[in-house]
């Protein structure tokens, strides 16, 4: 199948990214949310984006008007009628991806695939809102969309291999590196090693044996990492790691994936941690 028109479902930070991403791809893109104004928002932070790229050189600013061109802006999820792929972008809410795909897959033509950029979330459970259960994969991006380079492609038990081929295509033609989830586990790969080493991490604040500050230090000399790890959950917001934690323990029903009580904590503090607001270096 060849893909040349993407819906994104959701103009929010990922959805926004991925929508850039996908239009400087040379790909027809319609960035679609239920309120106008985050949809308007996303492609200002977009135009920002490219502007800055154009300025330090990385972009002409010819291919910054031909990306921008190349997204219609959408309320309204019928205006996925004809789109070949759609990336679905919303909420970690497994009910709600569920009612979006039941709905996409009365909207959009026959062919088309539905995949969900959901981070841990069971792509077989959100494929059996739909009649199209083979079209239906995961391919979860990284944030920021623009800068990381690698896509996981998640194969739902009914997921043909036609499919995983397709949206391969459209990752190289994004210029991001695909490794494939062969089995539909919470977590994937990244999300769950991440949740793994965040544990440790936290655990380790708990038994006095390393402050936050010195573990990140730790980390990034020891093992070359670009960010500790409560900078990372303190980037990605340390309500989205108490979230995760707790849909993998319940999916696992497996004890080693309990939040630790200091992220409850934290969590019940009021404080999020996400970037520029109180997290783990305030607590």
């Amino acid at each position: 199948m060849t893909v040349s028109k993407i819906g994104v479902l959701g103009a929010g930070t990922m959805g926004g990214g991925i929508a850039q991403v996908a239009a400087q791809a040379g790909f027809q893109v319609v960035l679609c949310d239920l309120e106008f104004s985050l949809v308007e928002k996303a492609v200002a932070r977009m135009e920002a984006f490219l502007s800055r790229s154009v300025e330090k050189g990385r972009l002409t600013a010819e291919l910054k008007g031909q990306a921008l061109n190349n997204i219609t802006k959408s309320a309204a999820v019928a205006d996925f009628a004809d789109v070949d792929l759609v990336i679905e972008a919303i909420s970690e809410d497994l009910e709600l991806k569920k009612e979006a795909f039941a709905q996409l897959d009365q909207v959009c033509k026959a062919e088309a695939l539905l995949v969900t950029n959901t981070s841990s979330m069971s792509v077989t459970a959100i494929a059996g809102a739909t009649k199209r259960p083979q079209q239906v994969a995961g391919m979860h991006f990284f944030n920021p969309p623009a800068l990381m380079k690698l896509v996981e492609v998640i194969r739902g038990y009914d997921t043909t291999d036609e499919t995983v081929k397709t949206i391969f295509e459209v990752a190289k033609k994004m210029g991001k590196t695909t490794v494939e989830v062969k089995k539909d586990f919470p977590g994937f790969i990244v999300t769950r090693v991440n949740m793994a080493q965040v544990i440790e991490a936290v655990r380790l604040v708990e038994e006095g044996v390393a402050s936050p500050e010195d573990i990140d230090t730790a980390m990034k000399l020891g093992l070359n990492w670009p960010m500790g790890p409560f900078e990372l959950q303190d980037f990605m917001g340390v309500d989205v790691t108490y979230f995760i934690l707790n849909y993998l323990q319940d999916e696992f029903k497996d004890m080693r994936w309990n939040p630790p009580q200091t992220l409850k904590a934290l969590i019940k503090s009021g404080r999020f941690g996400r970037k520029n607001k109180s997290g783990w270096f305030d607590y």
